[in-house]
């Protein structure tokens, strides 16, 4: 049987449409699927007190996808738990990439954490969006890693030079500086004792102890012998509350000014509940609190969701320090992804080192390694504390910003004044 050459076009063109048709639907259905983002929360360990960071991702998905998602597509959040444990990371993050095949990630919660997954991150060329890691791309120096917390430009030294300028402003010559024995303490203290180099401020104790340490009396003790002006203390929850428990107990010579500075956990609820008008005096680095100066658009709006979420997730009601920048941390992504109408992910690591990003905790602008082009870390002191509970921290005056400059709401009351 012959074949007229108008039949053969015929014949040519259905091939054509039939060995298309898979692309097209395949190209069809992978738009109809969410736009995944991947990450790992310390739902338990050490670090489960970062659990509530869930909920910031959480709020943040639930808007966005109530407002239509991204490019029209539902988004959707894996979150598996790390156990606090540096170990599992990286088994994780490969199985999210390569099993969950998320577009986009979270890093893990500190700096410990997020340590072990960066070369992955970047082995794999995929946008992550740091979770109050300090300094973790300083020596990857990946170009599509972006933070989410205000360290500013070199944040190992910067993050906590509030303290350092307060102490300089304070006439302080002498200072002490202790440091629990991990990855974030030891990276904070190290760069807290370069800037007391620069600045001509004598260390006069440098301790760096077991993070399982519970018994702070002999630092103390050493700490009276050395009659510092000021001590710096890098300290993580249960060491924290060890070193305000043995103050009130011990107690520090009268020449110290100011207290504080590193400490994880008097920004958590339940630290600032049990220790009460113990904290009184402490100056120490947080994120956000609810003074009149960062009343940044959507954040009173976020923390009364968050406080809803968080009374049923029976997590810290307050949620003032790592929730408002899991939610920004969404909004980096969510923003970028708009604005180059695509999931690629250079054109959206070109669009966030380009352009300055609008979130619930202020305006944000990336340098070359995606930090903060601002340094915003807030130096606070506890002021006029009483031992009533949390509600009293819900209002302005209990937690002072003293630095930076732009955000100052206070003047700061020296250490032992503030507890007498």
């Amino acid at each position: 049987m012959s074949i007229s050459r108008r039949e053969l076009g015929k014949l040519a063109g259905g091939i054509s449409i039939a060995m298309a048709a898979p692309a097209i639907w395949t190209s069809a259905r992978a738009q109809n699927q969410p736009i995944k983002i991947g990450c790992t929360v310390s739902q338990t360990g050490a670090l489960a007190g970062t659990k509530n960071s869930q909920i910031g991702y959480e709020l943040w998905r639930d808007n966005l996808n109530a407002a239509g998602g991204l490019l029209g597509r539902k988004v959707e959040l894996v979150i598996y738990d790390d156990q606090s444990s540096p170990a599992q990371v990286p088994g994780i993050y490969s199985k999210l990439i390569d099993v969950d095949k998320v577009d986009f990630l979270f890093t893990p919660y500190g700096a410990n954490l997020t340590a072990t997954m960066m070369p992955l991150a970047k082995q794999r060329d995929k946008v992550a969006i740091g979770i109050l890691t300090l300094a973790s791309n300083d020596k990857v120096k990946y170009d599509k890693f972006f933070q989410a917390a205000p360290w500013g430009p070199n944040g190992a030294e910067d993050w906590a030079r509030g303290f350092f300028d307060l102490a300089q402003t304070q006439g302080v010559k002498k200072i002490a500086i202790a440091a629990a024995d991990t990855e974030f303490s030891k990276t904070a203290a190290a760069g807290g004792k370069r800037v007391c180099e620069q600045a001509g401020i004598e260390v006069v104790s440098y301790d760096i102890y077991p993070p399982t340490l519970n018994d702070f009396s002999a630092i103390l003790r050493n700490l009276r012998a050395k009659a510092p002006e000021a001590i710096f203390l890098c300290s993580y929850p249960p060491d924290s509350t060890a070193m305000v428990r043995g103050l009130t107990e011990i107690g520090l010579p009268a020449s110290v000014r100011l207290f504080g500075g590193g400490m994880v956990g008097p920004q958590y609820a339940s630290l600032m509940q049990t220790l009460g008008k113990n904290l009184n005096g402490i100056i120490n680095f947080h994120l956000y609190v609810p003074e009149p100066t960062l009343k940044f658009p959507g954040i009173e709006g976020f923390l009364a969701e968050y406080e809803k979420a968080a009374k049923a997730a029976n997590v810290d009601p307050l949620g003032f320090y790592i929730p408002p920048f899991c939610y920004a941390a969404g909004q980096i992504i969510s923003e970028a992804v708009k604005a180059t109408g695509s999931i690629d992910q250079k054109k959206v690591a070109d669009w966030l080192h380009a352009n300055p990003v609008e979130t619930i905790v202020g305006k944000i602008r990336f340098n070359e390694l995606g930090d903060w082009t601002e340094r915003r870390v807030l130096m606070a002191q506890f002021q006029g504390v009483d031992d009533s509970g949390l509600d009293q921290f819900r209002k302005a005056g209990k937690q002072v910003i003293l630095d930076p400059p732009a955000f100052k709401s206070g003047e700061l009351v020296p250490f032992a004044k503030a507890r007498s």
